[in-house]
Parts: structure tokens; C-alpha cells; sequence
């Protein structure tokens, strides 16, 4: 009997393939799956380029606040906001005539720029406050829409 039960088992197995259908990939699988790649990155970059623009915007947003909040604490200490001609580097170097200055303010210079590596403009005295503090966006120019609308501080 154990005889018969091996020899039913053994006719059961399917024939084996051969080693070659199994190796890999075909070219035409290979080329479906770089096709469909690609369309996953033509329709998300778009998405993901927005939000990172958007995200700068963001961010210069959130610095400008960080940066009034430090003028502020300049103010208190030092009797006045930076002149004009002191402008932001005041928070990262001692003015010459700021006996009660207790900084840097800002650990580095780098702190002073936006987003997109230019300096924030500093107004003293400002029109809409004390001071102005603003960013250009992304084009540089005054004005715009999205990521080249200007960032400021009113």
C-alpha cells in the first residue's frame, strides 16, 4: 500500500519547466513598467513642485515673524530698533552706539537671508509700523502671484 501512495503522489506533480521561462523579466514587461513610471511622475511632480514652492513661501513667513519677535527683544534692550543704515546686521554685530547691546541676536548672518538666498529688505522707520521687514519671492520683484507674491511683515 505505501507503494501505491507514493506512486499517486509522484503522478500528481506537474512536469517541470524548463529553467529559461523562469530566469527574468521580458523586455516588453520591463518597458510596461518604466511606461507606467513615468506617468506616476508626469501627473505628481507638478503636485510636489507646488507644495514646495508654497512651502518657501512658508517659510519666509515664519522667519519674518521670528525676526520681529528678535527686534523686539533688540529694542528692549538696546532703547531702539537698528537704523537704517545698521539694518539686520545689527542683530548679528554690535553697532558702534549700542552701550546695552547683548548679542548676537541672530548666530548667523545666513538667518538674515530668505528662502531663496536674498537678503530681507529692512525699513526703518517703516510705513506700516515701526519697521518693514519684507521678502521679494521667488522672481525678486516687487508684486506678483503665488510663489513671486512679496512676504512681509504688515
Amino acid at each position: 500500500m505505501k507503494g501505491q501512495y507514493v506512486l499517486t503522489i509522484l503522478s500528481r506533480r506537474e512536469p517541470k519547466k524548463t529553467r529559461r521561462a523562469q530566469d527574468g523579466f521580458t523586455l516588453i514587461e520591463l518597458l510596461v513598467v518604466l511606461v507606467i513610471l513615468g506617468l506616476i511622475v508626469a501627473f505628481a511632480a507638478p503636485q510636489v513642485i507646488k507644495y514646495v514652492g508654497g512651502a518657501k513661501s512658508d517659510s519666509a513667513k515664519i522667519q519674518i515673524e521670528r525676526l520681529s519677535g528678535v527686534l523686539d527683544l533688540y529694542r528692549l534692550e538696546v532703547g531702539r530698533y537698528p537704523t537704517q543704515e545698521e539694518g539686520l546686521e545689527a542683530l548679528v554685530e554690535r553697532p558702534a552706539d549700542a552701550d546695552a547691546w547683548n548679542g548676537p541676536y541672530v548666530k548667523k548672518a545666513d538667518s538674515l537671508t530668505d528662502p531663496w538666498g536674498r537678503p530681507y529688505i529692512y525699513q526703518m522707520p517703516g510705513e506700516h509700523g515701526d519697521y518693514d521687514m519684507s521678502s521679494l519671492g521667488a522672481d525678486g520683484q516687487e508684486g506678483g502671484e503665488g510663489e513671486d507674491k512679496d512676504v512681509t511683515s504688515w
